[in-house]
């Protein structure tokens, strides 16, 4: 069963309603929490990537699986969080 995003599971608490509008200091705001989000994502990946090659390079396997997991899991975290956030944006009024 997959994960359901926060925006899946408001629509399912509303019934699929939706207000439908925005107001442009919403919408501004999602555009901001997105940037920001790919700014995070982007930087964790250049932090753990040259580290996961480096690992591979040295034939580390454990090493660069672990450090392989441990981005998955923090950019899942991030977008979840992105997620929640921008559900809560959408949900002020």
């Amino acid at each position: 069963m997959a994960l359901k995003s926060a925006w899946e599971l408001a629509l399912e608490r509303t019934g699929g309603k939706t207000t439908g509008k925005l107001t442009g200091a919403q919408k501004t705001k999602l555009v901001e929490l997105d940037k920001l989000y790919t700014a995070k994502i982007a930087e964790r990946e250049l932090e753990l990537r040259p580290k996961i090659a480096a690992a591979s390079a040295a034939g580390k396997v454990e090493d660069a699986q672990k450090l392989e997991e441990t981005l998955r899991a923090e950019i899942a975290k991030l977008r979840a969080k992105l997620e929640a956030e921008k559900e809560s944006v959408r949900q002020s009024k």
